[in-house]
């Protein structure tokens, strides 16, 4: 049994727990930016979706941090 699913992640590959939501992802990842922005397989996702949002083996996911200096 695989313990591991790949997803891409901000163009990286990433091997993740089978059945991850985009709130683990969030979680196992660190990402803690108030204000990120979660793109899922070309799709904007709601903050209030990502604990149900599921990824699976092959996805693509975005974390785009719009608080970046200038």
């Amino acid at each position: 049994m695989n313990t591991t699913m790949r997803i891409t992640v901000n163009g990286i590959p990433e091997d993740v727990p089978p059945s991850a939501t985009l709130a683990d992802l969030i979680d196992l990842l660190h990402e803690i930016d108030r204000d990120l922005i979660v793109e899922h397989n070309g799709r904007f996702v709601f903050p209030q979706e990502y604990s149900v949002t599921q990824v699976a083996g092959g996805d693509r996911v975005e974390f785009i941090h719009p608080n970046f200096g200038g």
